[in-house]
């Protein structure tokens, strides 16, 4: 009973749960997707895994569904996070996207010295991790924080957390990895105009951050965020 339709859901999920439906997701499921009664869809909620699910209730403001069988368990992402600072809207909401899709258990946006972008809606970047789970076929959804500076997201940061920066001063390939272990990560990615020589020294200064070049190129902000996290899933993390 597989179905391409995927809902994330803030209900629990069991067998004969009954689950509401949102005003949104009601308008989508029955007016845009045109299911009705009887019909099957995948449930998620971030913590029960993934649920084949009946539509028992379709009216166009609202509606409710029946959980049927667990299809499969909650799979998590690694303890990695994602800090970046905010670029474009359309970039940026591309960034929490792929964040979203690669697996970021976190997703941070900071606000760094050389930051150039309008004021950052975590309920919109929240909705956009939302929905890139549910179309890439996960069931984990990274919460979305409200943008910070990163002045002080460092100073109140636990150090058992290493943090990857990524310095586009640095030449050469990312090996910073080589021989670490799993456990708490983070990675930063800076702005389009990079990090200021203050905010560069002071991370150098830090033991749990290590520099990282991305390769002999300087990449955009929303690349560079895409390859960081590949590298380091592909080392640490549920790549390895």
């Amino acid at each position: 009973m597989a179905s391409t339709i995927r809902l994330h859901v803030d209900h629990p999920l069991g067998a004969g749960q009954t689950v509401p439906l949102s005003q949104p997701q009601a308008h989508y499921l029955f007016g845009v997707m045109r299911k009705g009664t009887g019909e099957v869809v995948e449930l998620f909620n971030g913590h029960d895994g993934t649920w084949t699910a009946e539509v028992t209730e379709a009216k166009k403001k609202a509606g409710a569904l029946a959980c049927i069988d667990r299809i499969a368990p909650q799979r998590n992402a690694p303890d990695v996070w994602l800090l970046f600072a905010p670029i474009k809207k359309q970039r940026t909401d591309f960034i929490v996207e792929k964040a979203a899709e690669l697996g970021a258990a976190r997703i941070c946006p900071v606000v760094t010295e050389f930051t150039n972008a309008e004021r950052v809606r975590q309920d919109r970047l929240q909705a956009h991790a939302v929905e890139a789970a549910e179309q890439c076929g996960g069931n984990f959804v990274p919460d979305v924080t409200e943008a910070a500076k990163l002045g002080s997201v460092l100073a109140e940061w636990d150090p058992s957390r290493q943090i990857l920066f990524c310095d586009e001063t640095r030449v050469g390939v990312a090996d910073v990895l080589d021989g670490k272990q799993g456990g708490p990560w983070a990675i930063l990615i800076g702005p389009e105009g990079g990090f200021s020589d203050a905010e560069r020294a002071r991370l150098r200064d830090l033991p749990f951050a290590h520099p990282v070049s991305l390769g002999p190129r300087i990449l955009r902000a929303d690349t560079a965020a895409v390859a960081a996290l590949t590298l380091w899933q592909q080392a640490l993390g549920d790549w390895a």
